[in-house]
């Protein structure tokens, strides 16, 4: 059985979350937070804490061996963008976008 987690409206964009979650896709759970916690990235810590969601989400509603499980799919996708204004010259203003991302992580079982 499946079980999931989504981390929604993350304040990091999406481009550099990516990076991070190509990392671990397919990994064993074990191996995934090993490379999560050891990064230097701040995507790192977010992912980390989402998978550990997912890993306690199978332990609470599936009775399944923590020890197998892997990272079946991982992904990125965007969320809201926050627009906010930058002075410029001769009165003019600019956009500055503030990206956010939703993140998915879907575990499962390895036969």
């Amino acid at each position: 059985m499946e079980s999931r987690a989504i981390a929604r409206h993350i304040r990091i964009s999406p481009q550099k979350a990516r990076l991070v979650i190509d990392l671990v896709r397919g990994k064993s759970v074990d191996d995934a937070l090993s490379i999560l916690d050891t990064s230097r990235k701040k995507a790192g810590e977010i992912i980390a804490k989402t998978v550990r969601s997912a890993v306690a989400n199978a332990e609470d509603t599936q009775n399944v061996d923590v020890d197998k499980l892997y990272i079946k799919r991982a992904f990125v996708d965007e969320g809201a963008t926050m627009g906010r204004w930058r002075a410029r010259a001769q009165g003019r203003a600019s956009m500055i976008l503030k990206r956010t991302s939703h993140i998915t992580v879907v575990l499962d079982e390895q036969e």
